[in-house]
């Protein structure tokens, strides 16, 4: 006779707490992106070509940044809310295999960009 695998019930008051502690890092993280990306464009002050590369490669790591760590959360909300190990299981798997390719386009296209500002950079 097979053995039953007995289901692991979290309790709603400890599943609301990693709820809300969720949110409210979420929450801490965005107001420190968005001060770091105010800073970053302090420091972006002419209108040259390189600079407007460099400019470009500056937005486009902050919004892969934002991507990122908002899919982060996505996965812990998800996991707080997964009803068995299983469930929790399938969503990491997913989480894996979304990340490793938006990496990979990240990456080219950071590479690309970055290219283009060395270039734009090194011309006279």
């Amino acid at each position: 006779m097979p053995e039953k695998t007995k289901s692991y019930e979290i309790p709603t008051e400890m599943r609301d707490f990693a709820e809300k502690s969720v949110e409210q890092a979420r929450k801490a993280v965005d107001g420190f992106l968005g001060a770091a990306q105010k800073t970053a464009e302090t420091f972006e002050g002419s209108t040259n070509s390189a600079q407007a590369s460099a400019k470009e490669v500056t937005h486009k790591t902050f919004s892969y940044a934002e991507q990122n760590i908002a899919a982060a959360f996505d996965l812990a909300q998800k996991l707080v809310r997964s009803k068995d190990l299983n469930e929790a299981m399938q969503h990491q798997s997913e989480f894996v295999r979304t990340q490793l390719e938006a990496m990979q386009a990240q990456v080219k296209e950071l590479g690309s960009l970055t290219q283009t500002a060395i270039k734009q950079a090194t011309k006279k």
